[in-house]
């Protein structure tokens, strides 16, 4: 089968079944990731070659795994297809999105609050409708970048061991990239990693958002505010895709207690309910020409 053949069945396969209910391979990886962690980081502050050696011992040998499962089988197009299908996020980010967004239509705030408090680390409970509708658009942007189009660009760069290593590292990026002292050390090569396998798919992904909204305004919000941010691959994601949506993100969030003043990122309105859904759009447009792009280069090169 073609690449573009199995991307799109990977795809395909997200938007009908959705994440696993059951057993899902992540899952089991974070049960590994927490016990390699109390090996190497039992009382917190380890070493930062305690982080390396626990980093290659969760991910490399699963990624081998993958590599020799494509060798060892005539059906390698199967375990690709499946890799990719594990590995994307797209359903899951829309099913975590929509109800955010109904909430706030139907004028359920304590509701909306919940919803969104599940998709994001700050502190959602004293938010007022436009912090909701916030703290959802800049989830939908920030995430459609790393548990979609990333995902997307390893498969497409490095098939199933390289989308296996990136969804992987990700992964440990969320459990063990904390800047505090528990993981300021033992963490940092799990958020340093994962900054390096995101800087190209960030960049991609900020001008895709830019080619499905307002271009120059949100190539014009990417140049200017993206360095404002603390981090150098949401910065670019999110003030590009704010800057696409014609509206005003950032400003102050509350995270684990402590208020972080953010930059402006975008320009317009505070976003309501219904720009929750437009970034859902752009994230699903997105996937559709990334998709369209991948024909039109494999029949090129055919």
């Amino acid at each position: 089968m073609s690449l573009a053949l199995i991307t799109c069945a990977g795809v395909a396969l997200d938007a009908v079944l959705g994440e696993p209910r059951r057993a899902h391979p992540l899952v089991a990886f974070g049960r590994l990731a927490g016990r390699l962690e109390q090996r190497f980081n039992p009382a917190g502050g380890g070493w930062r070659s305690h982080g390396v050696t626990a980093w290659c011992l969760a991910v490399l040998p699963l990624t081998l795994l993958t590599w020799l499962l494509m060798q060892v089988t005539s059906l390698g197009w199967a375990v690709e297809i499946f890799a990719l299908y594990f590995a994307l996020g797209l359903r899951s980010l829309y099913e975590h999105a929509q109800p955010v967004a109904r909430a706030l239509r139907l004028g359920d705030l304590p509701l909306a609050r919940e919803r969104v408090g599940w998709m994001v680390s700050r502190n959602t409970a004293e938010l007022d409708a436009t912090g909701v509708a916030r703290a959802g658009t800049e989830s939908v942007l920030e995430n459609g970048s790393d548990a979609v189009f990333a995902a997307l660009f390893w498969f497409i760069v490095a098939g199933a061991p390289g989308v296996v290593l990136y969804r992987l590292s990700n992964t440990l990026d969320a459990m063990w990239g904390y800047r505090n002292e528990r993981f300021e050390r033992f963490g940092w090569a799990a958020a340093k990693i994962d900054d390096v396998l995101n800087y190209i798919p960030a960049r991609l992904v900020a001008l895709t958002y830019a080619l499905l909204g307002r271009t120059a305004l949100a190539l014009r919000c990417w140049r200017r505010q993206a360095p404002l941010w603390d981090s150098p691959n949401a910065g670019p994601v999110m003030a590009a895709g704010a800057g696409s949506l014609g509206v005003s993100l950032g400003g102050a969030a509350e995270y684990h207690g402590e208020v972080h003043e953010r930059p402006q990122l975008g320009e317009g309105p505070p976003p309501c309910a219904r720009d929750i859904e437009r970034a859902m759009n752009r994230v699903i447009a997105g996937v559709g020409l990334w998709l369209l792009c991948l024909m039109i280069w494999e029949v090129l090169g055919a």
